[in-house]
């Protein structure tokens, strides 16, 4: 009886929590490839590693806290960040400070993170410890790989190894530098619904490639690896604002290489000539983004004349958001580590339909959720987990009248009641030509439960599909 009462209660807990989401969400963003330094030289990543806290739950953590007379101070969130290597000195740990922005997120920056010649790994990943300022371990969030280079590659790169090409769809970051000169590194990023030059922030931007020249509300998306003379275009990941169609030249000594179409490289120095125009380019003046004109080079045709703010150097970044939620639970432990979803497949079906779980960081103290239904969950490894598929019925009296798709979203539940939600929902569709047509079960007297139940095995036996989405 006392489980039963458990179980109502957590149903009833996740059941607020879909209505309600109070959520807490670590987003990661860094670059994929990282340069490393030589002898007593520090090349700090760049762009920097960056931080942002976001999501409802994290004020109402505020608000428990408060409430346990500890005041503001016990609620800051602070963090270190360092590399993953188990040799790592305090040296290249760096602590984080977060600052609430206008939008209300909270920010931190890592911009003193290097990897020295000492460190012989052609990979690794930034690990992200944060606390509360009264002492309490939040938990631990690992980067994705980042890939070590010596130094931008000069060579033409070949399509046989497209370790440093940069492929369509994928997210850039862009930087400037004027002179070559650390301290004036400013990066593309948007503020206020404008395209800005900031010393501070830097955006991920989506890098389209288009199939043929065209015009901003007409963009042809095309897949494969971006060439030097292709037409481009670039969405903020954040904001979705979008800079108008461009031409991505090569820039070699401040020129503009007009005829060049070998595949970009990371950290290249590049220019965006805008599409149609007079030899315009994107450019920065301090904090502004403004269109530059090149001068033609009357010696060499092939060739245009840029300043300072017209070259930029592109390097592609990635992404890791975790999210989790302490409404059911008073969690002592950290939240980590925190499990994500990465693909879904499915295998059987009806009374037997499984679900396998593809992801990372999964433990065996966690249960798979189809909305407010807990499904009968096995561990295989920390990339896999399986669960039965709960029947329709589980869902409450109205499976019967099934005539529509019905989504649900999935989530992971840890065993002290801590969420883990993800962006895959799962759907439960009919199949109508197994059905009578609608007006057949609309007359169907109420009291016929008899037909009803003959109707919902046949369908549950033979053509119950299910699908997944993210």
């Amino acid at each position: 009886r006392s489980n039963l009462y458990q179980t109502n209660l957590l149903r009833d807990g996740v059941r607020r929590y879909l209505q309600l989401p109070a959520d807490q969400t670590v987003l990661i963003l860094h670059a994929k490839v990282a340069q490393k330094s030589y002898g007593n030289e520090k090349r700090f990543f760049c762009p920097p590693p960056c931080v942002y806290l976001s999501g409802p739950g994290w004020k109402l953590k505020q608000e428990q806290i408060k409430a346990r007379d500890l005041g503001e101070a016990g609620f800051r969130v602070c963090g270190y960040m360092g590399l993953d290597s188990m040799g790592s000195s305090p040296m290249e740990t760096q602590k984080l400070s977060f600052e609430e922005q206008p939008d209300a997120k909270g920010f931190g920056c890592a911009k003193a993170l290097y990897i020295s010649d000492a460190d012989k790994r052609k990979h690794f990943r930034l690990v992200l410890k944060l606390f509360f300022s009264n002492g309490q371990e939040i938990g631990t969030f690992h980067s994705k790989l980042i890939k070590v280079i010596s130094k931008p590659s000069q060579k033409k790169q070949s399509l046989k190894n497209t370790d440093l090409c940069i492929s369509s769809g994928s997210k850039v970051s862009l930087f400037n530098r004027l002179r070559s000169q650390t301290v004036s590194t400013r990066y593309l990023s948007v503020e206020g619904g404008a395209f800005i030059a900031s010393a501070r922030q830097w955006a991920a931007f989506t890098l389209h490639l288009a199939d043929e020249p065209c015009t901003r509300s007409e963009f042809p998306l095309r897949e494969g690896y971006i060439r030097y003379g292709s037409v481009v275009q670039l969405v903020c990941t954040a904001t979705g604002i979008t800079l108008p169609p461009l031409i991505i030249r090569k820039v070699m000594k401040q020129y503009a290489m007009l005829d060049v179409d070998e595949p970009i490289s990371q950290l290249h120095k590049c220019a965006f000539q805008f599409q149609g125009s007079d030899h315009m380019y994107l450019c920065l003046s301090t904090e502004k983004v403004i269109q530059f004109q090149a001068s033609p080079c009357p010696k060499e045709a092939n060739r245009e004349l840029l300043n300072d703010g017209s070259c930029w150097t592109i390097i592609g970044t990635e992404t890791v958001e975790y999210t989790f939620s302490e409404s059911l639970a008073c969690v002592r432990e950290p939240v980590s580590p925190v499990p994500l979803i990465t693909a879904l497949q499915l295998t059987g079906g009806g009374d037997v339909a499984m679900l396998e779980v593809h992801g990372e960081y999964f433990h065996a103290h966690l249960k798979v959720w189809f909305g407010d239904v807990e499904a009968e969950t096995m561990y295989r490894s920390p990339k896999s987990l399986v669960c039965v598929v709960p029947d329709i019925s589980a869902f409450g009296s109205d499976w019967r009248w099934l005539r529509y798709p019905i989504t649900v979203p999935l989530l992971l539940i840890r065993d002290d009641g801590l969420i883990y939600s993800s962006s895959f929902t799962f759907t439960y569709t009919p199949e109508q030509s197994f059905i009578p047509g609608q007006q057949v079960l609309s007359d169907v007297p109420q009291g016929s439960d008899k037909l009803l139940d003959s109707i919902h095995q046949e369908f549950t036996r033979t053509n119950f599909h299910l699908f997944m989405q993210s």
